[in-house]
This record gives C-alpha cells, sequence and structure tokens, in this order.
C-alpha cells in the first residue's frame, strides 16, 4: 500500500522534531536550576513583567482583534492579574523558598526535620483560548518562582494573542528556559507524550481527562484547572440590586467565555420578578437596549463561529421545550454575536441544563426550598466555583457546609481569581490541585522531607531482637 506524506504531516514531523530538540535542551537547565537562587529567579520573572508592560498595546489589540475585546477589559483580565501574580512572587519568593522546619515527633526524638522546596524540573503548561494571555502568563510566573523550565503551548483559537505571547517569550528568555509552541491537537498530543516532570493545564474536563491519562503514562503530577456549571442563588433577602450589577458584571465580562463565570441562578421565587427587572437594568445600563448591544463598545465577542453555532444551539434547543426568553436572544453567527440572554422556565432534560454554556446565556431558576437548591447542586459534579447571595448567615452557612466547589463568594462573584493569598483551583470533576500566589510556587515544587539524626535512638531497635526490644516498642504503641 502507498503512503502519501502530506505538507501537513511534514510540518507536524518537524514540529516533533524541534520540540524534542528544545525538551532535551531543558533538561541540563533543569538540572542547573536546582540550584537557582532567590535573585536569579526573581531576575527572570522582573524581565517577564517588564516584557508584558513593554507590550501591553499588543496585547490590548490582540484582544480586540481575536475577540472584539474592549481595552479595559484586557487591561483588567489579561494584564492585571499576571502583573498582581509577579509581585506576589517578587514580594514573598525568599519566604516561599526558605526550608520550613517542624517539631520532631514523638518517635522522631533525637532528629531535626525540614522541608525543603525544590523544582520539580521540565514543566508545560497548556493554556485556554478565553484568557490566553493571562492563562499562559500567570503559571509561568509560578513555574519560574519555583524554579522550572517551561514549555507553553497556547491555544490555536486565538492567534494573535499566541503571537503576543511568543515575542514575549522569545524576548526574555532562552530555550533552553522557557519556550512555546503553537499548533492544534497533534502538537498537544506530542507535548504530553514527552515526560515532563509536571503539567498545568486549564480547560475542559473532557480535555483534562485526556491530559491526565497522558501523564499517567509518565507518573508526571497534574495541575488541572477546569471547569464545570458554577451555580449561584440569590435568595429573598439578597441586596437584589448589588447582586443582579454584580452578577451579569461577572457573567458577561469576555461575553460568558469564563470558566468561573455564573453559569445559571437559583432565585427565590418569591424575588424573582424583582431580580429580573433589576438585571434589564443593569443590563441596559453597562451595554444599551437589547437592539443596540451590538454596537456596544464593551461587549466582546464569541472566540470563533464554531463555538458561536454551539452557543445558539442550546438556546434554540431550551426555546423549543418551551423556555422563555426574558431578555437578549439576538444572535448573528456571521458577526459571532450573541447578545447577552436571561432565559426562565428552562425544563431540566434542555442541553443547557447538563452542558457547560460558556457564552452569554443565563438561565434563571425559580425555587421555594433552599433544601431543593442544595440538592440539585449535589447532583451534579462538584462546580469550580459557587456564589451565594444572601443576607442570611443561616442561609450562607447551610450552602457552604452542605455543598462543595473549588472556591465560593459570599455576596460577591469571581473575584476569589483575584485573590492572591488563597489557592484557586477545582475539584474532581471542575480541577485537581491549586495555583496562584504560594498555591502556585507549591504547585511547581516538590516538597522533599528531610531528617537529620543528632541520636541514633533507632539502634536500640537493631537486631538480633529481644525481650526487651520488645518492651521498648509495646512502650512506644503506648506513648506515640
Amino acid at each position: 500500500m502507498n503512503t502519501v506524506t502530506t505538507q501537513a504531516d511534514t510540518e507536524l514531523d518537524l514540529t516533533r522534531k524541534e520540540i524534542l530538540r528544545v525538551f532535551d535542551a531543558q533538561h541540563a537547565t533543569a538540572l542547573r536550576l536546582r540550584q537557582s537562587t532567590k535573585a536569579e529567579r526573581l531576575q527572570k520573572i522582573r524581565k517577564l513583567k517588564a516584557a508584558l508592560l513593554a507590550h501591553r498595546d499588543a496585547v490590548i489589540a490582540a484582544g480586540q482583534a481575536d475577540f472584539g475585546k474592549p481595552a479595559a477589559e484586557v487591561e483588567l483580565t489579561e494584564i492585571l492579574p499576571v502583573i498582581a501574580e509577579a509581585n506576589d512572587a517578587i514580594r514573598k519568593l525568599g519566604r516561599w523558598m526558605k526550608p520550613k522546619k517542624v517539631w520532631p515527633s514523638r518517635m522522631m526524638i533525637g532528629t531535626s526535620g525540614y522541608t525543603q522546596y525544590e523544582p520539580k524540573g521540565r514543566v508545560l503548561i497548556v493554556a485556554p483560548w478565553n484568557y490566553p494571555v493571562n492563562l499562559s502568563l500567570g503559571p509561568l510566573v509560578s513555574a519560574l518562582a519555583a524554579g522550572n523550565t517551561a514549555i507553553i503551548k497556547p491555544s490555536e483559537m486565538t492567534p494573535h494573542a499566541s503571537a503576543v505571547i511568543g515575542q514575549i517569550i522569545r524576548e526574555v528568555f532562552s530555550e533552553d528556559e522557557v519556550a512555546m509552541f503553537e499548533g492544534d491537537a497533534p502538537v498537544a498530543q506530542a507535548l504530553l507524550d514527552l515526560p515532563f516532570d509536571h503539567i498545568f493545564f486549564t480547560g475542559s474536563p473532557v480535555v483534562g481527562k485526556i491530559v491526565m491519562a497522558a501523564a499517567a503514562k509518565h507518573l508526571t503530577s497534574v495541575t488541572l484547572e477546569l471547569g464545570g456549571k458554577s451555580p449561584t442563588i440569590v435568595d429573598e433577602t439578597a441586596d437584589l440590586k448589588a447582586a443582579a450589577q454584580n452578577i451579569l458584571w461577572a457573567k458577561y465580562t469576555n461575553n460568558g467565555q469564563t470558566c468561573i463565570a455564573p453559569d445559571h441562578i437559583y432565585v427565590h421565587a418569591s424575588v424573582k420578578d424583582e431580580f429580573l427587572e433589576h438585571c434589564r437594568a443593569a443590563l441596559e445600563a453597562a451595554y444599551g437596549k437589547t437592539a443596540q448591544q451590538a454596537d456596544s463598545p464593551d461587549l466582546a465577542r464569541i472566540v470563533n463561529q464554531r463555538h458561536t453555532a454551539r452557543i445558539k444551539n442550546l438556546l434554540d434547543d431550551a426555546t423549543s421545550r418551551g423556555a422563555r426568553v426574558v431578555t437578549g436572544g439576538l444572535v448573528d453567527e456571521s458577526q459571532r454575536y450573541i447578545a447577552p440572554t436571561l432565559i426562565d422556565g428552562i425544563p431540566d432534560d434542555a442541553k443547557i441544563m447538563s452542558e457547560e454554556i460558556f457564552g452569554p446565556l443565563l438561565p434563571i431558576i425559580a425555587y421555594e426550598q433552599l433544601d431543593s437548591v442544595i440538592a440539585r447542586i449535589n447532583a451534579d459534579p462538584k462546580p469550580l466555583a459557587l456564589y451565594i447571595w444572601s443576607r442570611k448567615q443561616e442561609h450562607i452557612a447551610r450552602v457552604m457546609q452542605q455543598t462543595t466547589s473549588g472556591g465560593a463568594c459570599i455576596n460577591h462573584c469571581v473575584v476569589q481569581f483575584l485573590h492572591g493569598n488563597l489557592p484557586f483551583g477545582g475539584v474532581n470533576n471542575s480541577g485537581i490541585g491549586s495555583g496562584h500566589g504560594h498555591h502556585g510556587f507549591l504547585a511547581f515544587s516538590h516538597e522533599r522531607a528531610v531528617v537529620r539524626t543528632r541520636i541514633m535512638l533507632a539502634s536500640m531497635f537493631y537486631p538480633p531482637y529481644s525481650g526487651w526490644t520488645r518492651k521498648l516498642v509495646a512502650l512506644f504503641i503506648k506513648t506515640v
């Protein structure tokens, strides 16, 4: 049988060879970086920060080209989080790197112990398309702080952002320290085939399972920041105006293409109509009336036509099953535009109730009893985020104690991502491990347990064993 080699096959083969060459080149650097100092690591972080700020206009232009994203939104969601991450590391890296002494346990009298933080080595950062700069360079700061080399794989769906990221990487780093490879699934697979020391992946649960399976072949550790249908609860005691403004800001930033955006809202039936009126007012104040919103300079677009069609399908499926569009509903697939849309009366079998929306559709679900909401949340896979709006501490406590999620906010949305002193990550289906700040440093570090002996008490247990040995063991069993 004749095999036809296409140009794409040839290019992929060359890319694989180049990936392997760079991966091999990073091996010696990773070994050297085990002895890297705080000053050496901070120099790299400061250079990365300076390069990002120097390319600020290019990042803004890329956000506009890839998403039609407003400049202020690019600065808020792409540039600011990376700068905050870098500044946090610059201020605190000395503390993070310092070995942590521990008291000896009763069995370890005569020894001293400490935890030594070591670089994991060669790491792979696979970034998504929704916040390409933030979710590429933010984890990179943590990887550099921990003393690793890195290869970054950005999404092929945002080529303009990838071009800027690549330019920054090439200006700041030699390829044996940090490199970047662009491409679609075969390039990602070529990277996943390699025995990295850690993989940091941000994306969907579906792809996260592929990454985890690939990592398992090499017993590579992973940090998976995934997604999920993050629920929001608005009870009868909530500040409805503040809730509407904040929830819709969180939802429609990046036009709903945010992993921690509110996916659906449970609102108490007694305040639902009033809440919806506040939502209409908040949308009009932010983007104008529905017919004018397509011209709003403050509303981003969907990343591509395929995702636009996917989101439209969710809307069409819901309305065909009897759901009612409260506001919005306008779609222009050619312009990758879907209006901010609130949907009421959605039946449980609608696809929008089981699939992650990742777009500007927001289901509103009325409820009577908080217990029923908690039961529905617990019946679904564990979400990346959960939000509750309430003035009643009893309600807040019940939700926080009887549900689980990667993170949560009380009377706010999405700001947990910006809190550098908190771990950011999911749980089970919504993720494994955490990032940001000290937690990001730990994600890219091996915590090496070290015991130093001062008095050799263990010699009491050397063979040959005697009755006295057993008496000592019996004593330890009673006292440890």
